[in-house]
């Protein structure tokens, strides 16, 4: 997670006994790389969809966060 150098460690920890913050992991490393490949390819003709990769990016980022803060719990 790159915009999370801070809780790179712990991540690993909890992922490594939950597999549900990996699938996470894996769902934040898909919608980003979308979202990369859009706003190359052109981003006024995807701007709405654009928007909504945003969004999927940030709610799945502060999921993590959330799980890392919480101790561990990770998605049901």
């Amino acid at each position: 997670m790159l915009k999370m150098p801070a809780l790179r460690g712990q991540l690993q920890v909890l992922s490594a006994r939950d597999e549900g913050i990996l699938g996470l992991c894996g769902a934040f490393d898909d919608a980003t790389d979308t979202l990369e490949r859009l706003r190359l390819s052109d981003p006024e003709r995807h701007r709405l969809i654009i928007l909504e990769y945003e969004n999927i990016c940030a709610e799945i980022e502060q999921d993590i966060i959330k799980i890392c803060i919480g101790g561990g719990k990770g998605p049901n």
